[in-house]
């Protein structure tokens, strides 16, 4: 049986953690800053873990990364 292809948008967006749960960029800070709070801005940075159904169609994208 050939190998599961790798969704490719998938594996650049999307990063696993060691216990298995998905992490994410997340959302709002990409532009339109000057509307956001400074509290907002703050608390967007870096990764966050995405709720249970997201995270189950994320893994279907990335068959190799469980």
């Amino acid at each position: 049986m050939p190998k599961m292809k790798t969704k490719s948008g998938a594996k650049k967006r999307f990063k696993m953690t060691a216990s298995g749960k998905v992490k994410a960029g997340v959302a709002g800070k990409r532009h339109g800053m000057i509307k956001r709070t400074p509290k907002q801005i703050r608390q967007n940075r870096g990764m966050d873990v995405l709720s249970d159904p997201d995270a189950k169609i994320v893994k279907k994208y990335m068959p190799y990364n469980r």
